[in-house]
């Protein structure tokens, strides 16, 4: 039977290390998803590519909304794993339907932030929210804690 192992100290520097870098990912690639979804609806940020699409127009304005929103839950860490899955299908979604068709690699059609954005957003679903998630601090406000009587 094996028994259970405490983790050496610098095996838990380096899960600490881990965590902090992911959350720092997180947060960064948040916002500039968020950032493209501002672009687009708003017209910030230098604006987009073209003209702004109209008010809930199929793909584009639909595709910003998710970018804005599911980008800033992504930074914020709220609902991380869920945004990410939904903000991942999105980017796929637009390579395949608008760039895949011209050339069969991401650099000869466009596709490259699609595609990265895609497979990014998928590795933060696989592996939740790292530091400095807000989904975690409210879940650690609303857990009890151990030993601890509440005063009625």
């Amino acid at each position: 039977m094996r028994q259970h192992q405490t983790p050496a100290p610098s095996s838990l520097a380096t899960t600490r290390q881990q965590t902090a870098i992911l959350g720092l990912f997180r947060i960064v690639v948040g916002l500039l998803f968020a950032s493209h979804g501002a672009s687009t609806l708003f017209g910030v940020l230098g604006g987009p590519p073209g003209p702004s699409p109209d008010f809930a127009a199929w793909p584009g304005w639909w595709a910003a909304a998710i970018q804005l929103i599911g980008g800033l839950l992504v930074l914020l860490g709220l609902g991380t794993r869920t945004s990410a899955v939904i903000c991942s299908g999105s980017m796929a979604y637009a390579y395949f339907t608008e760039h895949q068709a011209s050339a069969l690699f991401p650099i000869q059609n466009g596709g490259e932030p699609a595609a990265m954005f895609c497979w990014t957003f998928l590795l933060i679903a696989a592996l939740g929210p790292g530091d400095w998630a807000l989904g975690t601090l409210l879940r650690r406000t609303e857990t009890p804690v151990r030993g601890s009587r509440q005063i009625t």
